[in-house]
């Protein structure tokens, strides 16, 4: 039985686009019942199949900026003219309650995040070479070569930030990578301070002789 709630812990992911890091997180929330993904607030439109509520919040540009003014978001950017934004109160109420939320997000937003919540846990995510990286983005056939490249150059930038992070995970085979993702949030949860106030009675107990 547990003896005092203890807050959970902030995962900030980040990657390259074409490392699989949205695969990734499907699949650790599927997996783990003790993690929740944040849900970004944004201004640019729904796309087919997307809905409100579920993979952004929709807003609009006066209402985000009003949300900017009011220090709403733990971290937000502008991305191809639209905004981005992570929900302060959401993340902190979530941690609250002893569970356990995932950000995906960019580098640079990752730093404002740890800035804000400093034992957030950051996680890099990587594919396991540059050639790997391009075949994925050219695989997909949505994007124009120009696109592909501008992608590839910022896949570069980000990797050199990547030093920064906490936690790196090469996504070469998926099963692997989504296993090493959950041993990492399953060792955060077995540190001493954690297991103390989880099972810290059982343990004096048995200290004590009991």
């Amino acid at each position: 039985m547990n003896q005092a709630l203890e807050p959970g812990t902030l995962y900030v992911i980040s990657a390259p686009s074409g490392a699989g890091k949205t695969s990734l997180v499907a699949a650790v929330l599927d997996a783990d019942p003790e993690l929740s993904v944040s849900i970004s607030h944004t201004t640019r439109g729904a796309r087919v199949g997307e809905a409100d509520g579920v993979n952004y919040h929709f807003v609009d540009h006066a209402e985000f900026e009003r949300m900017v003014e009011d220090d709403a978001f733990l971290e937000h950017a502008s991305v191809f003219g639209n905004y981005y934004g992570t929900s302060r109160r959401w993340v902190e109420e979530k941690l609250a309650t002893g569970q356990d939320v995932i950000l995906e997000i960019d580098w640079q937003g990752a730093f404002q995040v740890r800035k804000r919540i400093p034992g957030c846990v950051l996680i890099f995510i990587v594919p396991p070479s540059a050639e790997i990286l391009r075949a994925r983005l050219t695989g997909r056939k949505t994007d124009a070569p120009e696109v592909i490249e501008r992608r590839l150059a910022e896949a570069a930038a980000e990797c050199r930030n990547a030093p920064e992070f906490d936690f790196l995970v090469v996504n070469d085979d998926f099963e692997t990578a989504t296993k090493e993702l959950l041993s990492i949030f399953l060792a955060r949860r077995l540190r001493m301070e954690a297991q103390l106030k989880r099972h810290g009675r059982t343990l004096k107990a048995i200290a004590d002789g009991a």
